[in-house]
């Protein structure tokens, strides 16, 4: 049997569906805590994917995928705008 894990130290997508209210509310939403949080991630995804010794091109394409689609988001009311439609 594994030990149990305090429901705050519990990752995201181990946290069952009925506890996702109280997990949240355990966050730290204040802005040093969503700083803090968006470090961890950085420092995870660069460990993971550009700090390697046989790097690939794996993390720089994903990275270059992820600034394609904000783009598209961002301007996408602007584009809709200028589909072809046959009546006007």
């Amino acid at each position: 049997l594994p030990p149990a894990v305090l429901l705050k130290d519990t990752k995201l997508m181990d946290v069952k569906l009925g506890q996702l209210g109280s997990w949240l509310a355990m966050r730290d939403f204040t802005p040093g805590g969503i700083l803090g949080a968006m470090r961890r991630g950085y420092d995870r995804y660069y460990n993971k994917y550009i700090n390697v010794r046989k790097g690939g091109l794996g993390g720089i394409s994903m990275v270059l995928a992820g600034y394609i689609v904000l783009s598209y988001m961002w301007s996408y009311s602007h584009i809709k705008h200028d589909r072809r439609r046959k009546y006007h």
